[in-house]
């Protein structure tokens, strides 16, 4: 979800009456107060932050020219009926960045702001998850150009399946493995999974329910799936909060975007000890400095579709929100949330990127500046390819794990990563995103020059 930015206002809970007067009048209006700043290339934010760390790696310049250039991209248009008898067209994309060290992964977002630039910058990213996790995965990302909310479940499930039929032979078990992100889930998953089984034999479909991952658990799915990436974001507290041997009791945190993600994370915390002080959302934000109990937030969202107005906090706006003095910022929304101009507005100790690529590199330049630690998105949201990986093993060899031992497994690879991250850091002397690249970087490269160049 994209968070609320007004740029009426300023910080200060005395402000909150009037401005929730003011959003009602716009909204009474017809006003649009939902919108982000313009929208910066978020590629562009991936070739900024590859070409730091491949400065400092002295990462070999023909292994550099590889990985700055996605492999394959796939934009397809295809026609869909509606309820009304019409017929729409929708763009779908999909785009494959590296597949060196195995298979393609990554998530399939339905969203409007879904578009070339931001699938080819997502699909990096899943590159450098899965090398810097030491998972035999290379990365990839897809998505429709669309807003579910503006249509049914049927023409849900009709658009998911000509999608899936679109793709073809771009997806598959052992080349290419979707999984959900923004706005999709486990039912859409299976629809995927159905479409996809009936273009294969009958007799070979038993052999490729690993197409997708994030299935529902009857159909294939892992235990564990569902809260994956935010467990891993909360695992990546816990390793922070170790090595500077600080207690999570007690500890104040907020969260931008209050979805699947943000939704398990604050859960995970608050029963860890930790205290939830303000969410936002893309309806607007609530503060509490008593705390917010997360599964009473979740019921009301249920009911009223946002944040907006609950009753267990005080209405903020966007600026309001991002001021909130708590211990951690969990942005778990939309991209370049964090930039030179809302960065200086954080009074936090640390910034933990559930989204994808929150901080931009200026805004990355202010929190360094201001000595706010980041844990990168590419480590800490990684709990969902990991996951995913395990899905997909427990399918190729017909097993099913329990929850105890999906986690115990996910600690170790986000331990492990961390470790080699924070180690990395120290050795560098930087700071932990471009740490996260290099150790990233490094099995890349290795894999390159064990196998050298074809032909």
């Amino acid at each position: 979800m994209k968070s609320q930015s007004s740029k009426t206002g300023h910080g200060g809970s005395d402000r909150a009456e009037p401005v929730e007067q003011m959003v009602e009048k716009l909204i009474e209006s017809g006003t649009d107060v939902t919108t982000t700043p313009v929208k910066r290339s978020l590629y562009q934010n991936v070739v900024e932050q590859f070409n730091k760390a491949a400065d400092l790696l002295r990462l070999e310049p023909d292994i550099r020219r590889i990985l700055s250039m996605t492999k394959n991209e796939i934009v397809v248009n295809f026609p869909v009926r509606l309820d009304n008898g019409g017929v729409k067209m929708f763009t779908g994309y999909r785009v494959q960045h590296n597949d060196a060290l195995g298979p393609y992964k990554g998530g399939l977002r339905y969203h409007p702001g879904v578009d070339q630039d931001e699938v080819r910058a997502l699909a990096s990213w899943m590159t450098w998850k899965c090398a810097l996790l030491g998972l035999p995965f290379g990365g990839a990302k897809g998505g429709v150009q669309m807003d579910p909310g503006d249509y049914s479940l049927a023409e849900l499930e009709r658009i998911s399946r000509r999608f899936v039929y679109a793709l073809g032979s771009n997806v598959g078990p052992e080349y290419d493995i979707p999984a959900p992100d923004m706005n999709t889930n486990a039912q859409i998953m299976a629809w995927f999974l159905d479409t996809y089984l009936s273009t294969v034999p009958p007799a070979e479909r038993h052999r490729h329910i690993h197409v997708v991952t994030g299935k529902p658990i009857v159909s294939g799915g892992s235990a564990g799936r569902e809260k994956a990436t935010g467990q891993g974001v909360v695992f990546a507290i816990q390793k922070w909060a170790e090595d500077r041997g600080v207690s999570l009791d007690g500890l104040t945190f907020m969260v931008q975007g209050f979805g699947n993600v943000g939704s398990w994370a604050a859960r995970l915390l608050v029963e860890l000890g930790a205290k939830l002080i303000a969410v936002e959302d893309v309806t607007g934000g609530t503060r509490n400095i008593e705390g917010i109990d997360p599964g009473a937030l979740l019921e009301w969202m249920g009911m009223h579709r946002g944040v907006r107005k609950y009753r267990g906090g005080q209405f903020v706006d966007h600026i309001m929100f991002l001021k909130t003095k708590a211990d951690i910022f969990i942005p778990a929304a939309m991209e370049n949330q964090i930039t030179a101009e809302t960065a200086p507005w954080l009074d936090v100790r640390l910034v933990v990127e559930a989204a994808n690529g929150p901080t931009d590199p200026a805004g990355d330049a202010v929190l360094a500046e201001r000595g706010i630690e980041v844990i990168p998105d590419i480590l800490c949201n990684a709990g969902g390819v990991t996951v995913s990986y395990f899905e997909w093993l427990q399918n190729k060899r017909s097993e099913f794990w329990d929850l105890e031992e999906v986690d115990r497994k996910l600690w170790r690879k986000m331990s492990t990563a961390y470790d080699r991250v924070r180690d990395t850091a120290g050795e560098y002397e930087t700071d932990l995103r471009t740490a996260a690249y290099i150790v990233a970087m490094t099995r890349l490269e290795k894999v390159y020059k064990d196998r050298g160049i074809f032909p």
